[in-house]
């Protein structure tokens, strides 16, 4: 079967589309293959981007500019995969969106005399099954938190399938607009895989960019390059709750977004620009590692290889502060490519492949990932 697996992440920065041939289980694969077949991204026009960043966890919005955002998004899903299949010569026979988040919170809090947890990603299913004529899974993970989990971190379940292995132990770390790692032991099983998010990815290295130099992400990393980094500071934000708590957990803008910028830059106070991006990016790179010695490497573990994709992969002063704080663990950092997934394209094929397992109506997410009481069959799906 031909998927198209639609991502738009929390950077907001586009849409990423994959189309992938799933090969379903056999007697010698007992579990489905997954090929790449082509990957396309669509960046938004600067004012659909604007109206993104400016829902996303907002205090005061417009309901009707809400639902409006809603059929839009859509609409510009459904023409990044026909342009894809146009480029590509492929057509998808199903369709797995993850859709735009405006807010996610996996633990419950208050609210009208009970303690909900929420979550909301954007853009119509039933429109884009309707521009497509094909089916649509969209809203995936919802499920998942009504099981009692955090709906977050979903992709563990496609790392797992991918990168598994009976000799090695691999630490899978996805760097987009947040972080997060996926821990596969050798000869792992889905129950002994621990996954969850670390912190910030680019999401703060992009917001100080933007702010200070007004470019919407640091190319190459040569900003931070050349800055040098603000020690104080980092130490200072690592003393946050959050890199504290133990697994399950996620985060996103709530915790890292517009108001976390704000208080990271009064830090900085008057420090020099290319300082404060470096010290950005020391936090993700930071925060990492912190991660993989509080609650990943032990004595006894088998990790010896880090896979790296996402937008970070892209930033070469990123990946070298990474090598240097993953040396002391035993860990060699790996691309995604190497592994036949593009790091760009590796999250769109992973919704690609989790629209797979709901058509076929087979749980896929990961209960010592998300914190779920059971197996749950994720997403929505739309009849075209």
């Amino acid at each position: 079967m031909i998927v198209a697996g639609v991502m738009s992440g929390t950077s907001a920065d586009g849409i990423d589309v994959a189309l992938v041939r799933i090969s379903s289980a056999s007697r010698v694969h007992f579990q489905p293959r997954v090929k790449l077949l082509g990957h396309a991204a669509f960046p938004y026009h600067r004012d659909v981007r604007r109206a993104v960043l400016s829902a996303m966890n907002a205090s005061r919005a417009s309901v009707a500019d809400l639902a409006r955002l809603n059929f839009l998004l859509a609409e510009l899903y459904a023409e990044a995969v026909l342009a894809t299949q146009k480029r590509f010569d492929f057509k998808a026979e199903l369709v797995g969106c993850h859709g735009q988040t405006l807010y996610h919170q996996g633990e419950p809090e208050r609210f009208l005399g009970r303690k909900i947890a929420a979550t909301w990603q954007t853009g119509e299913g039933a429109v884009i099954a309707a521009r497509l004529r094909v089916p649509v899974v969209s809203d995936f993970r919802p499920a998942d938190m009504a099981a009692g989990g955090k709906g977050a971190p979903l992709v563990p379940f496609f790392d797992y399938l991918i990168y598994r292995d009976a000799r090695v132990g691999r630490i899978v770390q996805n760097i987009g607009g947040i972080a997060n790692l996926t821990a596969i032991p050798a000869d792992a099983s889905v129950k002994t895989v621990l996954a969850f998010d670390t912190g910030p990815g680019n999401m703060v290295m992009d917001a100080v960019t933007e702010r200070l130099f007004g470019e919407r992400y640091d190319s190459g990393g040569r900003i931070a390059a050349s800055g040098a980094v603000l020690e104080h500071v980092v130490a200072h934000v690592m003393h946050l709750p959050f890199f504290r708590h133990k697994p399950p957990k996620t985060a996103g803008r709530e915790e890292f977004g517009r108001e976390f910028v704000q208080e990271f830059m009064k830090y900085c106070g008057r420090a020099n620009k290319h300082d404060v991006v470096a010290t950005a990016t020391a936090l993700t790179v930071r925060s990492i590692a912190d991660a993989l010695r509080r609650f990943v490497i032990t004595r006894h573990s088998s990790f010896s290889e880090s896979i790296v994709s996402g937008g970070g992969a892209n930033n070469p002063t990123l990946l070298a502060m990474l090598a240097n704080e993953l040396r002391p663990l035993g860990l060699q950092i790996r691309s995604s490519d190497e592994f036949g997934v593009p790091s760009e394209a590796k999250e769109a094929m992973a919704f690609a492949f989790l629209a797979y397992q709901t058509w076929r109506r087979q749980p896929s997410n990961i209960r010592s990932a998300t914190g779920a009481t059971r197996p749950a069959i994720l997403g929505k799906i739309s009849y075209a």
